[in-house]
């Protein structure tokens, strides 16, 4: 059976029963990590939800029912950012159902533009307005550098007016960085976002450093690797050691490592199920590995 989040948890589900109460990750009330937008000073908790697929259903109340106790529970444990875009089908619509009422005030809300020309730029985000059912949009981001000129341009407009808080532009594969890059240098921008997880190190090489440099905020998607690292740990224990910086699980310990590089802001995993917000969540708790254990962590991966 070709492993997946479910079976990896099932296989781990005992590890937390047999660690010290002080380590266990999501036993206490402890708050979540913040990072800091460096734009602005306002801190953000450190692990969001990405909305890609696993939000990508019918808006009927059925189908939405699961996403919404899953969006209730991040909320109710200190989760914020909530990150989606028209080009991931249906997840606008289901969001704007869900985030209804006082729910969307305890939200930062995060979507994107895709399309190329400045009218067909600002026709699209209008409508991300009306799906979400919002007059405000935290973050709209530039996806995958389509049109950035045409639509950092729009986006600037609507920040200034008030109807956004913060610009940005999004990359999902390491083959973008080339282009990522000199936008990165030349325009003001608020927020990156960027593809890296422990086995897919290469925007720590280049982009996470400039973002620091820059003053940037990283938002950090495919932390996974599309359930590559699932894969990868099939059939294997948490080592012992991932205890000494409070990882009780392993989407904890891809988190935690992804986490602890100084400049990332958010890592935004797909979270459509309350066990899976409960899990991620304790990746933003107790310590993150230092750079001593996140060298042993890639090893251990790199050796599987």
């Amino acid at each position: 059976m070709p492993a997946t989040r479910r079976t990896i948890l099932a296989g781990a589900a005992l590890l937390p029963a047999l660690m010290p109460a002080a380590l266990r990750a999501a036993d206490g009330p402890g708050e979540l990590i913040r990072r800091p937008i460096p734009s602005s000073g306002e801190r953000l908790p450190a692990i969001g939800i990405g909305t890609s697929r696993r939000y990508e259903v019918e808006p009927t109340p059925d189908k939405i029912a699961p996403l919404r106790e899953a969006v209730e529970r991040f909320v109710a444990l200190g989760g914020s950012v909530i990150d989606t875009a028209p080009s991931y089908g249906t997840a606008e619509d289901v969001l704007g159902h869900i985030l209804q009422g006082p729910l969307r005030e305890k939200v930062f809300l995060a979507s994107k533009v895709s399309e190329s020309g400045r009218e067909a730029g600002a026709a699209q985000i209008a409508h991300s307005f009306e799906r979400l059912r919002t007059d405000r949009i935290d973050l709209v981001a530039v996806h995958n550098l389509i049109d950035t000129g045409a639509n950092l341009a729009t986006l600037r407009d609507l920040k200034a007016r008030g109807r956004i808080r913060y610009v940005g532009v999004t990359v999902w594969r390491d083959g973008q960085f080339d282009g990522l890059e000199p936008v990165m240098r030349a325009e003001p921008l608020d927020f990156v976002q960027v593809n890296y997880a422990i086995d897919n190190r290469a925007a720590a090489e280049r982009v996470l450093p400039l973002a620091a440099e820059r003053g940037i905020a990283v938002m950090v998607n495919v932390p996974f690797g599309r359930d590559r690292l699932f894969k990868a740990v099939q059939g294997r224990e948490l080592p012992p050691w991932a205890a000494e910086f409070d990882c009780a699980s392993w989407p904890q310990f891809f988190l935690k490592y992804v986490l602890a590089h100084p400049a990332v802001t958010c890592p935004i995993p797909g979270m459509a199920k309350v066990s899976y917000v409960e899990d991620n969540l304790g990746a933003a708790r107790g310590r993150l590995p230092d750079a001593a254990a996140r060298a042993r962590m890639e090893a251990f991966i790199d050796a599987l």
